[in-house]
């Protein structure tokens, strides 16, 4: 039984979460530069094995790719094979740095933690994560698991 992690990408930095061991709760987890995400990843595994890995795709509101796709499916292309052993799921992240930014508000962060883009990024992996945990997907993979 492992942990899901969650990858919110982007260019330069990027956001992940984790759940907890019973993958019942999505908590952000660090913000990372880019370059270092496999390295990050795979140690991670062998630390905390996982279950799976969810990585947010981004798509424009007219659900077009945006300049950032091509990078993730590249990413994701990788991932897969780095950990043949590990679904890699890709999940909608239309919405997470908006929703991130209400969720920051509404916690009570003062302005200049809001305008922080790292913090921003975590929080946006952790509701990609905790919406994959809520879809069937999700679901199914924790009943199996």
């Amino acid at each position: 039984m492992g942990r899901i992690l969650a990858i919110d990408y982007g260019n330069k930095r990027v956001g992940l979460a984790v759940t907890d061991p019973l993958c019942m709760i999505a908590s952000p987890l660090e913000t990372i530069h880019s370059q270092d995400l496999v390295a990050y990843v795979l140690a991670y595994h062998r630390r905390e094995p996982l279950r799976a890995v969810v990585v947010g795709m981004p798509r424009t509101l007219l659900n077009e790719p945006t300049d950032v796709t091509s990078a993730v499916v590249g990413l994701m292309r990788r991932l897969r094979r780095e950990l043949p052993e590990l679904p890699v799921h890709e999940l909608d992240e239309r919405f997470t740095s908006r929703m991130a930014h209400a969720t920051m508000l509404a916690g009570g962060l003062g302005q200049k933690a809001r305008r922080d883009k790292a913090t921003v990024d975590r929080i946006s992996a952790a509701i990609i994560l905790q919406s994959f945990l809520e879809s069937p997907a999700g679901q199914q993979l924790i009943v199996v698991g």
